[in-house]
């Protein structure tokens, strides 16, 4: 298995938010979306056995939380799910963030996905969601969409309200996009769209979701990596 990264630090976004956690970051993305804040993960990478990856995280011990990301971590998902089923079989709790470009029926429900669903304005990556995946989706799971402007907002409710996506997962984060410039300010100006706008809109249409803030880039710089 090809990863970019492996450390500890704490949970910056989903219902996790705010929890020490051990992040695996896989090499390699097969999207481009326009605000990816993670590039450097599109190529590169080194090589670990499963074994080296396990010894890596017991020495993060005592946390329990592990999350994989990328990247898409699913494009590695031969050696991926057995390295979940171990994990887990050793009471770690584990999440996954994934576009949803690749099927995720083989993911164990104790798995709580993190699917982000792509809006118009990630560019050549919008629409690139398999819409099979919602009926793998579990009340362990979460939706998240990365909004950009207005345009996203309204794709984004549309999609929820024509999947019942409250009835299919366990939430629904709506989360602003951060510029790919940004300062090294830790506030809201970096963000492509305000989160104060983006409340208003949620509480006009009374939508049952929630407002994820990627609190690890008010905590540090936002360009910074391995936090």
């Amino acid at each position: 298995m090809h990863l970019i990264e492996l450390y500890k630090s704490v949970q910056g976004e989903s219902s996790f938010a705010g929890l020490p956690c051990i992040f695996v970051r896989l090499a390699g993305c097969n999207l481009r979306c326009a605000w990816c804040d993670s590039e450097y993960t599109f190529t590169g990478g080194k090589p670990f056995t499963e074994d080296e990856i396990v010894a890596q995280i017991e020495a993060l011990a005592p946390c329990r939380l592990i999350e994989f990301t990328g990247g898409e971590p699913m494009l590695q998902a031969k050696e991926l799910l057995p390295l979940m089923q171990r994990l887990l079989a050793q009471n770690y709790t584990l999440m996954i963030e994934t576009s949803g470009e690749r099927p995720l029926v083989d993911v164990p429900k104790a798995v709580h996905k993190i699917v982000d669903v792509k809006c118009p304005g990630a560019g050549a990556a919008a629409n690139s969601f398999r819409l099979d995946n919602l009926d793998a989706l579990t009340r362990n799971d979460e939706v998240k969409f990365v909004l950009t402007n207005r345009e996203d907002y309204d794709f984004a409710r549309d999609f929820i309200i024509q999947h019942d996506l409250g009835s299919k997962a366990g939430g629904i984060l709506l989360s602003p996009a951060f510029r790919q410039t940004p300062s090294p300010q830790r506030t809201a100006d970096n963000m492509a769209l305000d989160p104060r706008k983006l409340v208003e809109w949620m509480l006009a249409d009374g939508l049952n979701a929630r407002l994820s803030l990627q609190i690890h880039k008010f905590i540090w710089e936002p360009m910074k990596k391995g936090v």
